[in-house]
């Protein structure tokens, strides 16, 4: 395919098996092969940003350990040697053709603050725009299991949501998707288009990742899941393949493409932040009417169809909105305090300013419907 005039906004996503040699140490060689082929599609036009594992297999060794540590302290450790190391590589490799890259270390935290999401978005959109090219990895000097993204596919999911990209491409030690486990089934074919996530992919994608990563298939499947609803294209393919990056962005690889439909619901900034990084500090559990007001009708949440609230939360808070057998229906920004809807379910007056207030600007509702996104993406 003659590649294309059009600008395309690309995050490239790398694992740690990707970039390490036969030791378990970052590979320069590697490192050298991908940054080639992001040169090549900066010269083209396109703005890139890399999400990079490495850090830990950069730095254990300069630690003192013969082989990749267990222990998380050891962990961290590496990494906070390693990542300066990885990007110190990084730096010096697209220098040496003309380019300046940045780094950006995120955590959980990031993302799920509002204002912190929205000044990640800011900054990383000025480097790309600048022509530098950011290299994002997880802060996995401090960052503790239990607030971990999880693994760098779910990481790069997000960020391209973060910045409207128009292609996630995830390399990996794999071909792509394939229709069964090719490890056990060596009559398995691989996939070269995909345009939903059925229970049958999900299902045939439990396997555990590599030695040397954090992600296996599932986790790449749960990425691209993210990016479908946010209206992203993907691609999934092996590292080592000549040109695999450069050939992903003009359809040319072999791997898998995953094409979200016309019909998908495509989530603007405002709804990826609610669905996929918010996290809801409490729960309403909606009547049977209000459920179908939501989802059927497409009308906004009002007080009257509140049943029940769990948890305790703050006027401006997220949360989940189940119906009465507990399913989850969607998640929304709530207009109003936990203590201000018990008043209002138990008979009681809501507080006198607040209903004014609303009643004025015609707001009397304690979720609007343009933030209220179904569970289903």
């Amino acid at each position: 395919m003659t590649p294309s005039t059009d600008q395309q906004r690309i995050v490239i996503k790398i694992g740690s098996s990707s970039l390490t040699s036969m030791n378990g140490e970052v590979s320069r060689r590697k490192l050298e092969k991908l940054v080639e082929e992001v040169v090549r599609l900066k010269e083209d036009g396109h703005e890139v940003l890399l999400v990079s594992s490495g850090a830990v297999a950069a730095g254990y060794r300069k630690l003192g350990c013969l082989t990749r540590p267990e222990e998380l302290h050891e962990k961290q450790a590496a990494a906070s040697i390693g990542q300066g190391l990885l990007i110190e590589t990084y730096s010096d490799l697209f220098i040496s053709h003309g380019y300046v890259a940045s780094q950006i270390l995120i955590t959980r935290n990031d993302f799920s603050d509002e204002n912190r999401y929205d000044n990640a978005r800011n900054t990383i959109n000025v480097l790309l725009e600048r022509g530098i090219v950011p290299i994002v990895n997880e802060n996995d000097t401090i960052t503790m299991d239990f607030l971990k993204f999880g693994d760098n596919d779910t990481l790069s999911a997000k960020v391209a949501g973060l910045v409207d990209a128009d292609q996630l491409i995830i390399l990996s030690d794999i071909d792509g998707l394939y229709d069964s486990d090719p490890r056990k089934n060596e009559h398995a074919e691989l996939l070269k288009n995909v345009y939903e996530i059925t229970p049958e992919i999900e299902a045939a994608a439990g396997d555990p990742g590599s030695a040397v990563g954090t992600g296996g298939m599932k986790s790449k499947i749960d990425a691209v899941k993210i990016a479908m609803a946010s209206g992203i294209s993907s691609f999934l393919g092996k590292a080592s393949t000549i040109n695999i990056v450069y050939d992903a962005v003009y359809q040319n690889a072999v791997g898998t493409y995953f094409e979200p439909q016309e019909h998908t619901q495509n989530l603007d900034q405002k709804k990826q932040w609610i669905a996929f990084n918010s996290g809801p500090e409490g729960e309403l559990t909606v009547e049977h009417d209000a459920k179908e007001a939501i989802i059927e009708e497409h009308l906004s949440l009002a007080p009257t169809g509140v049943h029940s609230v769990n948890g305790r939360f703050k006027k401006g808070a997220v949360v989940k909105i189940l119906d009465v057998t507990g399913e989850e229906i969607g998640l929304g920004v709530v207009n109003y305090s936990s203590k201000a809807l018990d008043r209002f379910i138990n008979n009681q007056e809501i507080e006198q300013m607040d209903f004014e207030k609303a009643a004025i600007e015609s707001e009397l509702l304690v979720c609007h419907l343009d933030t209220a996104v179904l569970a289903s993406v």
